[in-house]
């Protein structure tokens, strides 16, 4: 793989702006109205949210990640995307790249709203 050159600096205080938090995915289901989306229910301990991201065509069974822990993005303005509306953004690992991505996600289970960072 040659790796994507590094984007250009940023201020810390830019970086700080960003809420990522642990979440764990309690339900995924289809976006009919979609080829890419599915509509993952996730548990942020406090609340839930339903985050769309586009996995569908990226794994063999989108519904195996049906109860892990990951990481997203959770203040970013509300989305509607295929009739449906996102309330934040899976940070995933490899996308960008064009590799098969991979959840992000912490290496012990961590209580739902941790924040990363």
């Amino acid at each position: 793989m040659q790796n994507a050159p590094i984007k250009d600096l940023i201020e810390f205080s830019d970086f700080e702006k960003l809420d990522i938090r642990v979440g764990t995915i309690i339900n995924v289901a289809d976006v009919e109205m979609s080829k890419k989306l599915m509509k993952l229910a996730v548990d942020f301990g406090d609340h839930q949210r339903s985050i769309l991201a586009g996995i569908k065509q990226e794994r063999e069974n989108p519904l195996e990640i049906k109860g892990k822990q990951a990481l997203f993005v959770v203040n970013l303005p509300e989305q509607k995307m295929a009739g449906e509306v996102s309330q934040g953004m899976l940070f995933d690992i490899g996308y960008a790249d064009n590799l098969t991505p991979c959840l992000a996600m912490p290496e012990t289970p961590m209580p739902n709203g941790s924040r990363a960072g």
